[in-house]
Formats: C-alpha cells, structure tokens, sequence
C-alpha cells in the first residue's frame, strides 16, 4: 500500500517553512501531494493559479532526483472532504492518505464541513509551527470525533507568509519564488 501525504495550503506565498514541511514530508511518505487552496477562514491576495506556479517554484529548488513531490491544483477545494474523495478517485483504496495540517489549525478543524466523515477517510498529521502550541484540549476533541493523528517530529523555520505580506520579511523566501513575486509585481 502507497502512504500519500494530503499537503493543502494557501501558501500566499509559500515559504521556506513550507518547502522545510514539504521536504520533511518527502523523506516519511511515498508521494507528497501539495495544492494552493483559498480557506474560508483566511483572506487571499493572489489567485490560487499564482499560488500553484509559487509552489512549482518552491519544489524546483528541492533535489529533483529524490523528490516524490507534486503539485496538484486539482484537489484545490474550500471543503477538504471534496479534496479527499477527489484524492480517493484518483489514488483508490491502494492508498493510505494523511491529511497534513499546520498546528494553527487545529482549534478551527471542529468547524469543517462534515469532519467527522472527512476524519473517518485519512489520518492526520500535525505540523508545529512557531506562535501556536500544540492545544492538547483542541487535539483531544478532533480525537473524540474520530481522528487518528500525530504530531510531526519537525522544527519549521520561524518564518510566515502574514509576515511577508505585512512586513516584507523577504528571508521568508526561496529565491525563485522571491524572483516570481518580483517579476509579477505582488503583494504591492
């Protein structure tokens, strides 16, 4: 059976941290999946096509000979649970699929549309992420509605893509995506 890492961010823009995840991710997991997507609960400054190409970009500078990373804009929904049976059409029952999640989301994941059928459908993976502890409270509701997780054994650099936004932390960057934004004039 193919262990499939589920990686959906807004990723606006993507960053060294997610590029960290992504080749944390590369080294536990058969195939890593990672789309730009717009969540409900965030607002977004450039497209989700934008988005995609910068990840692209991003998994570029990532060795190309060890790397079982891909993007798919295709699974990109605002419902996870779509992004899921749209993984399942595509990958089948042949496949162990973990949902990976940053630690700021686990308060708002209660709040997902139908989560107690999505966590019934993948395992989850919990990033941590500096600024947001790991809530043991939040953790143990998402278990009582049935999920099975983990916390990744990961330190993310202390980087954000609300920093760049709002502050221009360029050291956030990888050079190509750093280039792409430049060419493409965003986040003026």
């Amino acid at each position: 059976m193919v262990n499939i890492a589920l990686f959906g961010t807004s990723a606006d823009p993507p960053t060294c941290a997610h590029q960290s995840i992504l080749q944390w991710l590369s080294h536990h997991y058969d195939q890593v999946v990672v789309w730009a997507s717009d969540n409900p609960f965030k607002s977004h400054q450039t497209t989700l096509e934008q988005r995609s190409h910068m990840l692209k970009l991003l998994i570029e500078e990532i060795d190309p000979y060890q790397n079982p990373i891909r993007v798919s804009p295709d699974l990109s929904s605002s419902r996870t649970l779509e992004t899921i049976a749209l993984a399942k059409q595509r990958w089948g029952l042949q496949a162990n699929m973990t949902l990976v999640i940053g630690a700021d989301l686990v308060r708002q994941m209660p709040r997902w549309y139908q989560i107690e059928q999505l966590l019934k459908q993948v395992q989850l993976l919990v990033i941590p992420r500096s600024g947001y502890g790991v809530d043991q409270a939040s953790l143990e509701k998402l278990k009582h509605l049935g999920a099975q997780l983990a916390i990744a054994d990961i330190t993310v650099p202390s980087v954000s893509s609300t920093a760049y936004r709002e502050n221009g932390d360029t050291k956030a960057l990888t050079p190509l995506v750093k280039d792409y934004i430049h060419q493409e004039q965003l986040y003026q």
